[in-house]
Protein backbone atom coordinates (compact mmCIF):
# COMPACT_ATOMS: atom_id res chain seq x y z
CA UNK A 1 0.00 0.00 0.00
CA UNK A 2 1.42 3.49 -0.63
CA UNK A 3 1.54 6.55 0.76
CA UNK A 4 -1.52 7.93 -0.75
CA UNK A 5 -3.41 4.82 -0.34
CA UNK A 6 -2.17 4.85 3.63
CA UNK A 7 -4.02 8.81 4.31
CA UNK A 8 -7.08 7.46 2.01
CA UNK A 9 -7.36 4.40 4.51
CA UNK A 10 -6.97 6.98 7.71
CA UNK A 11 -9.20 9.38 6.23
CA UNK A 12 -11.84 6.43 6.14
CA UNK A 13 -11.24 5.45 9.19
CA UNK A 14 -12.15 9.05 10.38
CA UNK A 15 -15.71 9.02 9.09
CA UNK A 16 -15.13 10.77 5.64
CA UNK A 17 -16.53 8.92 2.55
CA UNK A 18 -14.62 7.45 -0.07
CA UNK A 19 -14.49 10.48 -2.44
CA UNK A 20 -13.51 12.78 0.27
CA UNK A 21 -10.89 10.57 1.53
CA UNK A 22 -8.85 10.54 -2.08
CA UNK A 23 -9.72 14.43 -1.87
CA UNK A 24 -7.96 14.69 1.63
CA UNK A 25 -5.44 12.33 1.35
CA UNK A 26 -4.04 14.21 -2.21
CA UNK A 27 -4.14 17.70 -0.04
CA UNK A 28 -2.15 16.08 3.04
CA UNK A 29 0.50 14.78 0.51
CA UNK A 30 0.38 18.17 -1.30
CA UNK A 31 0.62 20.54 2.15
CA UNK A 32 3.33 18.45 3.45
CA UNK A 33 5.51 19.10 0.07
CA UNK A 34 4.62 22.84 0.33
CA UNK A 35 5.91 22.41 4.04
CA UNK A 36 9.21 21.19 3.64
CA UNK A 37 9.43 23.64 0.74
CA UNK A 38 8.56 26.23 3.12
CA UNK A 39 9.78 25.78 6.56
CA UNK A 40 12.45 23.62 5.67
CA UNK A 41 11.45 20.77 7.77
CA UNK A 42 11.65 17.21 7.63
CA UNK A 43 9.21 15.35 5.58
CA UNK A 44 8.06 13.20 8.42
CA UNK A 45 7.55 16.30 10.88
CA UNK A 46 5.35 18.20 7.94
CA UNK A 47 3.36 15.05 7.79
CA UNK A 48 3.28 14.58 11.43
CA UNK A 49 2.23 18.19 12.16
CA UNK A 50 -0.77 17.27 9.55
CA UNK A 51 -2.05 14.16 10.80
CA UNK A 52 -2.07 16.21 14.30
CA UNK A 53 -3.93 18.39 13.04
CA UNK A 54 -6.81 16.11 10.99
CA UNK A 55 -7.16 14.00 13.99
CA UNK A 56 -7.61 16.97 16.88
CA UNK A 57 -9.88 18.62 13.83
CA UNK A 58 -12.33 15.58 13.71
CA UNK A 59 -12.32 15.18 18.00
CA UNK A 60 -13.22 18.97 18.15
CA UNK A 61 -10.44 20.67 19.34
CA UNK A 62 -8.27 23.83 18.14
CA UNK A 63 -5.44 23.21 16.29
CA UNK A 64 -2.44 24.22 17.82
CA UNK A 65 -1.51 26.83 15.31
CA UNK A 66 -4.50 28.54 15.89
CA UNK A 67 -4.21 28.74 19.44
CA UNK A 68 -1.08 30.73 19.06
CA UNK A 69 1.73 28.12 19.21
CA UNK A 70 4.73 27.75 16.79
CA UNK A 71 4.05 26.31 13.47
CA UNK A 72 7.11 23.46 13.18
CA UNK A 73 10.33 25.20 11.54
CA UNK A 74 8.11 28.39 11.81
CA UNK A 75 7.67 31.53 13.46
CA UNK A 76 4.34 32.58 15.64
Amino acid sequence: MNEREQLTQLCLALGADRIQAETMAAQLLKRTDQLVAERGIGREEAMAYLLQLVTRGRNGQTPDGIAGQFLPGGKK
